[in-house]
């Protein structure tokens, strides 16, 4: 597949880098040499310094024969354009826009990207996004991560290990004897940074960062299983009042009702605008890294606080005060790769990444086949993907014993006419079943083989 990727910055590298991995023929462009020249150094990819929106740029990248267009570049105008050049110059058959200004995206304009006047095919916002990653987090109480599957007929639920989790040292094949009736599967371990795709013999250690897929019905039962069952936040902070922290509130408003909400931002004017917007949530003006202002929005009774400022080390700062004052939980925005391994050891509970976020995101409008979501699982593990098994699938028909798998694949679920079915060894997979699997990052390509759509089909 020809993809061109507008924008070097961390969400181009991010995507370029899994796509190259892939055998895909990919060209970045980006107006800075330093980051191109970065990109090109560590990664298979063909680098061009530019203007992603200049057709004669573009053509230069191949877009006569490019299959997609991904435009992340940090200015909004530059990828709506490169996407309008693109379809109207190129004919290029997929572009995906990252637009981050909500003026562009409200509803009221909603028909300003159709095929007709501004014809993107896919709009990320990562504000929104993220709004949503947290969310998903709060549903689910003591997990670092949450992502619904197959109409939320199952769960991703990723959990931290504790020394008194009552699962630590047990080797996983035993699980399945210690908890007869939960459908639940590990599919992923992270331990000290490193990923491990676990086999029946591996074990969890204290302070493992464990993946597993899950019965949504059987969520509860799976946390107290691995020592978690905190109670569900119904008193929450938000640090930060931009769009991230307004569009959280939003939700909370919408979908919370139960959950009493307070943001703290230290600008007037933004302040001001996203109290007119809310409803119910108390809007507090002020610096989330003074103590007093911490105090008065109640800090030391909170469950949760969130924090979504645009300053990392001001949300990490944040965090570990209104810890300290007595919050029980903290989810915190943390732009710089970087810093991601140093927060469970800091005592932070959740960290959230834009850029990992929309990663997983633009990449579910990325694979091929008959696969419906796809999510990033730290980077370079590999990818959690739901998918439909058709006819024409070397899959179907087989056990999955038989069936050959891939190294580095385990499948998590599958759902058949509505109901979850715990994959065995003997588990036969039908045609039409829809398979949750995790893929390690050098088994994707076959994976998106094995889920294809074969001409025969028609």
């Amino acid at each position: 597949m020809k993809v061109i990727v507008c924008g070097a910055g961390q969400v181009g590298s991010n995507i370029a880098r899994y796509l190259a991995t892939e055998d895909n023929d990919i060209t970045v462009i980006d107006q800075s040499p330093e980051l191109v020249r970065r990109l090109t150094d560590t990664v298979d990819v063909k680098g061009l310094v530019g203007y992603a929106s200049h057709p004669g740029v573009l053509e230069q990248a191949g877009a006569a024969v490019a299959d997609m267009v991904i435009a992340v570049t940090y200015a909004d105008e530059v990828n709506m354009v490169a996407c309008q050049v693109a379809h109207s110059i190129f004919d290029v058959p997929t572009k995906i826009a990252r637009v981050r200004h909500q003026a562009y995206l409200q509803p009221i304009w909603s028909n300003l990207f159709s095929r007709d006047n501004m014809p993107i095919d896919v709009i990320i916002s990562p504000e929104i996004e993220v709004a949503r990653a947290v969310t998903r987090r709060l549903r689910v109480p003591g997990s670092f991560e949450m992502i619904p599957l197959a109409d939320d007929k199952v769960r991703l639920v990723g959990v931290r290990c504790s020394e008194d989790c009552p699962v630590v040292h047990t080797p996983l094949r035993q699980l399945t004897q210690l908890f007869p009736d939960l459908n639940l599967v590990i599919v992923g371990l992270s331990r000290d940074d490193r990923p491990i795709v676990p086999s029946a013999d591996d074990h969890m250690l204290p302070g493992d960062e464990v993946y597993f897929v899950v019965d949504t019905e059987q969520v509860p039962r799976a946390m107290a299983a691995f020592g978690h069952e905190e109670a569900e936040a119904r008193r929450l902070l938000i640090f930060g009042g931009g769009n991230i922290g307004r569009f959280l509130a939003e939700e909370l408003e919408r979908d919370f009702a139960w959950v009493n909400a307070k943001i703290i931002e230290h600008n007037l004017e933004t302040a001001e605008d996203v109290a007119s917007r809310l409803k119910k949530t108390v809007v507090i003006r002020g610096d989330v890294l003074d103590p007093e202002i911490l105090d008065e929005a109640g800090a030391s009774t909170a469950e949760t606080v969130v924090a979504v400022t645009n300053d990392d080390e001001t949300n990490i700062l944040s965090s570990l005060l209104a810890k300290r004052q007595g919050c029980q939980r903290a989810i915190t925005l943390i732009n710089k790769q970087t810093y991601t391994p140093l927060a469970p050891s800091l005592g932070i509970d959740v960290v959230v990444n834009p850029q990992s976020i929309t990663v997983s995101t633009i990449l579910q409008h990325v694979r091929r086949g008959r696969i419906h979501s796809v999510h990033s699982l730290r980077e370079g593990f590999g990818e959690l993907i739901e998918a439909d098994a058709l006819e024409t699938s070397s899959l179907v028909g087989r056990s999955i014993r038989e069936a050959n798998l891939p190294d580095g694949v385990l499948i998590g679920a599958i759902v058949r006419d509505g109901q979850v079915i715990n994959p065995r060894g003997a588990t036969v997979i039908q045609s039409k079943d829809r398979i949750v699997l995790f893929a390690s990052a050098d088994a994707i390509r076959d994976v998106e083989r094995l889920f294809s759509v074969r001409l025969e089909f028609f």
